[in-house]
């Protein structure tokens, strides 16, 4: 096998395995938080990883890096804890294949808005399409809930569409913080545990004690390293060897992955606003990505 021919091989290898790890835990998150975990140790136990072994690359930047003390708030806010939170909890409330279309729905059209809102930034015709189509799908679910009056979704959703807005403020935040990927997963998990350790440090320990140790175990290893970590390296990797583009447009069949991994581990079967929104919300992303148009240009 020629040389470039084995780095895309490896760049699309990196994108699907954070696609099944992005998909999974999605599902399983949704299993444990309807099951024996309260969102409180679900949050903690995604900041353990990443803040002890991103320990090193922590040192070296600094807890209060570059000196930019109000874009390190934003980051913490719109990635960490409070994120953290948010997703979680609304897991509890709504369906999987709810959070897998609002979440990656909502937040591009987020940050778009504020990005040409704020900082002039030219979205191009067929990227506005696909966040219309994102737009569309992300009514389809909402609209669904509203008119039936169903309060646990409406609530579930309310978070999720929140938590979709402070991560967009991360997202601005984070491009003016000077920090890398890696600088900025360790460092927001540092402060996030600091946050969350005095709320679910005692719950934790309680779980263990009455039996849940491989509950914990499990949920420790997908939120912190899995997702936390090993997800942000194999997209990393995917970008590099393929160009963002298509990185990107991987992030398309998340919804639709994890949609049908929660029919046979969790039993839930999306109803037909569940369809049309990860259809329309895949779609959106995959044109909001820019691969469309990068298709028609040589080496995208």
């Amino acid at each position: 096998m020629a040389p470039e021919q084995k780095s895309r091989l490896v760049g699309y290898l990196a994108l699907a395995l954070t696609v099944a790890i992005w998909s999974g835990w999605i599902v399983f998150t949704r299993e444990a938080v309807t099951h024996t975990l309260p969102p409180i140790v679900i949050a903690l136990l995604r900041m353990i990883a990443p803040a002890v072994l991103l320990a090193p690359i922590i040192w070296r930047a600094g807890i209060f890096p570059r000196g930019k003390i109000i874009p390190l708030i934003f980051c913490v806010i719109g990635a960490g804890a409070p994120f953290a939170l948010l997703t979680v909890t609304s897991m509890k409330y709504a369906p999987s294949s709810d959070f897998a279309a609002l979440a990656p729905g909502t937040m591009p059209i987020l940050v778009a808005v504020i990005s040409a809102l704020f900082f002039k930034e030219q979205l191009g015709w067929m990227r506005a399409l696909g966040f219309f189509f994102c737009a569309v799908g992300v009514f389809a679910i909402v609209g669904n809930s509203v008119l039936t009056a169903n309060a646990d979704a409406n609530f579930g959703h309310a978070l999720m569409l929140l938590a979709a807005l402070i991560y967009a403020g991360y997202t601005i935040a984070f491009r003016r913080s000077g920090l890398t990927p890696i600088e900025a997963t360790g460092i927001v998990a540092f402060w996030s545990l600091l946050i969350l350790l005095p709320f679910g440090l005692f719950p934790t320990v309680e779980l263990v004690r009455t039996g849940h140790l491989h509950e914990i175990i499990f949920q420790a290893v997908l939120q912190g390293v899995l997702s936390g970590l090993v997800a942000l390296i194999a997209y990393s990797v995917g970008i590099e060897r393929l160009g963002a583009s298509k990185g990107a447009a991987f992030v398309a069949l998340v919804p639709v992955v994890a949609t049908l991994l929660a029919i046979p581990v969790l039993g839930e079967w999306p109803d037909i606003a569940g369809i049309v929104g990860v259809v329309m919300t895949s779609l959106g992303v995959l044109l909001a990505s820019g691969i469309v148009g990068a298709q028609a240009k040589p080496g995208s």
